[in-house]
């Protein structure tokens, strides 16, 4: 293990500390899986009080190379993060094939994918969401939700509200695997062809409670993508609000340059 020498730069010693731990891990002196020092044993490698130690593991972690367990200490990822190509993912050619875009995104990041489905069944629709369906908040939606794991890990936690109007009548949406393709194809099976789906993303630190769901790191940043589903018909047919670990997934987009 190296000693507690940094560069000396303008940057405040945290960050020099967490630059040189990087460093680390970028040349692999800190593998993937290892445990990094702890707080106490940076203090006394960098000679620096308890405030800069933490400061500079907090670092580390925002800028996705560790993730902390409570009670085992801080580890140097391991996990490559999930390329979802959102240009990509719905094609009806692979909705057909009976591709779910989650799993095969997981697999072909070299990772094991399986969900678990958290509650199906009649809800209330939120303010945010009935603006999007063009509902009246509190309308009766079916809420499909799920939680997403990559190597036994979550990842992702999505909620899917589809109009009662639609829902009712489609009995494979209350079922937990609502069959190949998932829940696209059973729309356009009963005559909701899809046209476009339109995506609202943006960053945050996840609260409380999405730490533990998401079993994040204090103060991590999570991905909040809210889709809507549209028919060829202009209607929107499927609002789905996700919740993503942010270091676990790059969002690739295709944006044509014609009109």
């Amino acid at each position: 293990m190296r000693s507690g020498s940094v560069r000396e730069t303008s940057s405040p010693r945290y960050l020099q500390i967490a630059e040189d731990l990087a460093e680390q891990i970028q040349k692999g002196v800190l593998p993937p899986g290892q445990k990094i020092p702890s707080e106490s044993e940076l203090m006394d490698r960098y000679k620096v009080a308890p405030g800069t130690a933490r400061k500079a593991v907090a670092e580390l972690r925002t800028t996705g190379l560790i993730e902390t367990h409570h009670g085992r200490g801080s580890f140097v990822k391991s996990r490559p993060p999930v390329n979802r190509k959102s240009s990509d993912r719905f094609r009806r050619s692979h909705r057909k094939a009976g591709k779910a875009a989650y799993l095969a995104e997981a697999e072909q990041a070299g990772a094991t994918p399986s969900v678990r489905v958290l509650y199906i069944g009649p809800t209330e629709a939120p303010a945010d969401i009935a603006e999007r369906l063009l509902v009246a908040p509190g309308t009766q939606v079916l809420a499909r939700r799920r939680l997403y794991f990559s190597d036994g890990v979550p990842t992702e936690e999505a909620t899917s509200y589809l109009p009662w109007d639609i829902a009712k009548d489609i009995p494979e949406l209350f079922a937990e695997n609502p069959g190949g393709g998932g829940i696209y194809a059973r729309l356009e099976d009963h005559g909701h062809t899809l046209a476009e789906f339109t995506e609202t993303v943006r960053a945050r630190l996840a609260t409380k409670p999405e730490t533990t769901a998401l079993s994040l790191s204090p103060g991590a940043p999570v991905i909040h993508l809210t889709r809507n589903a549209i028919s060829d018909a202009g209607r929107v047919v499927e609002v789905c609000d996700t919740l993503m670990a942010a270091d676990q997934f790059v969002l690739d987009y295709r944006i044509p340059a014609s009109d």
